[in-house]
């Protein structure tokens, strides 16, 4: 169950996707906005730098043009004749006729001062104190333009207000001979700027300001700024450095050289408004042959060069809001591909108690790496089934063992009780004075010394096979005579036998010799297994000790096997001993060797005994690197073998041992009853 803190896998990974691309989109867009707002200045820079210098050009272009236009007026006949009329329609037509806009036309007598013809009234747009022209040479029908007086007129003016259409007003004056021989001016009054460009246009070009040397602002596209000085403003020192950079560009002849030193245009504050000026200088030719530098400025807004950027940023907005939209339908495309087939992974896990034999995790996902996700959790889950299962086995087992310790214990106190109980009521009795003659005492001590080996017996075993599991028990090679040892162990359980009457008999195979053995431990396995035969043999029946040599060959328990089942390649000593005795069922085999474990506990209980013997027996000759195989039919008996490796019975052995064992006779496999012995 997920705590109030935590969150799905869906919802963290959506919002780490959108942390991660969002601000990455939002920094690429303020990135670009920011780089076209430069762009635009950038833009904007160059623009207005070169539509100053083109200005600058113009106007020049246009001094130049009405100087020339001028000097050819004065060559026309016309204007050499003493008629008014003819000299009005000339000035008429030159006032349409001329590119530029003429304000005003005149020709005055210099010598009276009076007008003669005039396009704009008799106010006198030039005055003339003397002839400017009296030391100068001239001709009657050519004039020089450097012989061109040029001096400032007054702008236009409408209802006592400069008019914006009509700025920076030249009057132009060149000497007219008439035919009389009189002296007269032609005067030119001309508007070389008209009103400013209209608001689209001032974006690239820049509105038109122009500064002389002294920087009194001569045009500018507000009125009340014409005839100030820029030294006034509160920009003043901005425009002044424009001022000066435009300038200082002047002094260097070469135009190309003025459009490098003038390139970038210069930032500077209006009215709290900030614009840009590109600014270039002209050289203008006055009265007297004098000179002065006028400063052309393209100027502009950056609110104006920015125009477009109001359109990038709505293109980057709707770009913006587009993205994101794209980026959360593939990031909630994306989560439901990654988190759904975890979601249904999570759901398989969380009822993987509940689930049915067969069900198998969710697959065929779109993501393989989930797909093995998949795969390994039902590799997991198999696994801790078959380890729940092993665990479970394990479990019934720890509990049936259990019972078979309790029973073990139960069963080891009695049969430990027993012979000591035994003991103690024997010695009492001899103690106490209780016998009647000597014989009856003897009697009573041989009874408590029985009951004392049998009790030393099982202690025996009980230490034997703690040893054994404990890995410290060892074995002592010796020599040993078969026949020999397997008669002392019929000896061993003959007054057993005879009790029951049993029959014992001994077949002996004719190969067999001395063969190096642990003898006490090979005589302990024995005399177990004999011992067991006549404990659950029926009265009358029989039981047979056999010594062969055996082969290797796969024990298979449902097939009575008469080889080795350990391999097929080793010559094995088998000791066997078979009964008629009651059997063993068959679904009681794999509890025969178990230590502490017995097949009935009834029988045993029954039949005496601790059920140490078989286990302490197969784990002694497990120590020799053999085995106890068995083979059992209910109610008929029981088969036990022993099998030992077939050891060199001289690799041990001095050369006088050698010489004893090879003057024995080899004996006969005829069956020996025990009564031969």
């Amino acid at each position: 169950m997920a705590k109030s803190r935590q969150s799905s896998f869906r919802r963290i990974l959506l919002w780490r996707l959108l942390l991660l691309s969002i601000p990455v989109l939002l920094t690429g867009e303020v990135v670009a906005y920011k780089k076209a707002k430069s762009g635009l200045l950038e833009t904007a820079r160059h623009n207005l730098t070169a539509s100053a210098v083109r200005k600058a050009e113009a106007l020049q272009a246009s001094i130049a043009t009405l100087r020339s236009n001028l000097a050819l007026a004065t060559t026309t006949t016309s204007l050499q004749l003493d008629s008014p009329q003819a000299t009005y329609d000339f000035l008429e037509q030159l006032q349409r006729t001329s590119p530029l806009s003429l304000q005003c036309i005149q020709l005055i007598n210099l010598k009276n001062q009076t007008i003669k013809a005039s396009t704009c009234g008799n106010q006198l747009i030039a005055q003339f104190p003397r002839d400017p022209w009296e030391n100068r040479p001239t001709s009657a029908n050519i004039v020089n333009s450097d012989n061109i007086e040029v001096s400032p007129g007054q702008p236009s003016r409408v209802g006592g207000e400069i008019s914006v259409d009509h700025q920076l007003s030249l009057v132009m004056s060149a000497p007219v001979t008439m035919k009389s021989g009189d002296r007269y001016a032609l005067s030119v009054q001309a508007s070389l700027y008209s009103k400013p460009e209209p608001e689209l246009n001032a974006i690239s070009s820049g509105y038109t300001v122009v500064i002389d040397e002294n920087g009194v602002i001569l045009a500018h596209p507000i009125t009340e700024r014409i005839g100030r000085n820029i030294r006034q403003g509160s920009n003043s020192q901005q425009l002044q450095h424009v001022f000066e950079t435009a300038i200082a560009s002047s002094t260097v002849g070469d135009r190309a050289s003025n459009e490098r030193e003038s390139l970038e245009a210069v930032p500077f504050e209006e009215n709290g408004a900030e614009w840009l000026a590109g600014g270039s200088a002209i050289q203008v030719s006055l009265k007297n042959g004098e000179t002065t530098t006028w400063v052309v400025l393209a100027a502009t807004s950056v609110e104006s060069a920015l125009y477009g950027l109001g359109d990038i940023k709505q293109v980057l907005i709707i770009l913006t809001l587009g993205l994101l939209t794209a980026i959360l339908l593939a990031t909630l495309y994306l989560t439901r591909d990654l988190a759904r087939p975890i979601e249904k992974l999570s759901e398989y896990a969380l009822k993987i108690r509940q689930r049915f034999d067969g069900d198998r995790a969710p697959k065929n996902f779109k993501v393989r790496e989930l797909n093995y996700l998949a795969e390994a959790l039902d590799n997991m889950v198999e696994r801790l089934e078959e380890r729940a299962s092993e665990l479970e086995a394990a479990w019934q087992e720890a509990q049936a063992a259990n019972q078979v310790k309790s029973e073990f214990l139960a069963t080891t106190s009695h049969e430990l009780r027993t012979p000591l109980n035994a003991i103690i009521g024997c010695v009492r009795l001899v103690r106490d004075g209780c016998c009647d003659d000597r014989e009856e005492e003897l009697e009573f001590l041989q009874q408590a010394d029985d009951a004392a080996i049998h009790l030393l017996k099982i202690i025996n075993d009980l230490l034997d096979i703690a040893k054994i599991e404990a890995g410290k028990a060892e074995l002592n090679l010796q020599p040993v005579n078969i026949r020999h040892m397997c008669e002392q162990c019929l000896k061993m359980v003959q007054p057993s036998a005879e009790m029951k009457r049993l029959k014992l008999e001994m077949r002996f195979a004719d190969d067999l010799d001395r063969v190096p053995l642990d003898e006490r431990r090979v005589r302990q396995m024995v005399i177990n297994l004999l011992s067991n035969a006549v404990k659950f043999t029926p009265e009358g029946g029989e039981v047979s000790l056999i010594a062969r040599i055996g082969y290797g060959y796969q024990l298979v328990q449902d097939v009575r096997p008469d080889r080795s089942p350990i391999n097929q390649e080793t010559a094995y000593l088998c000791l066997e001993v078979e009964d008629s005795g009651i059997g063993i069922p068959k679904d009681r085999w794999h509890l025969l060797f178990r230590p502490f474990q017995q097949i009935d506990s009834s029988m045993t209980r029954k039949h005496e005994g601790t059920g140490l013997g078989l286990a302490l027996t197969k784990r002694l000759a497990e120590m020799h690197g053999g085995t106890l195989s068995f083979w059992s039919v209910l109610d008929k008996g029981s088969t036990f073998r022993i099998w030992l490796p077939w050891l060199d019975p001289y690799a041990q052995v001095d050369e006088a041992e050698v010489e004893l064992l090879e003057s024995e006779p080899v004996k006969q496999s005829e069956p020996v009853s025990i009564q031969n012995i």
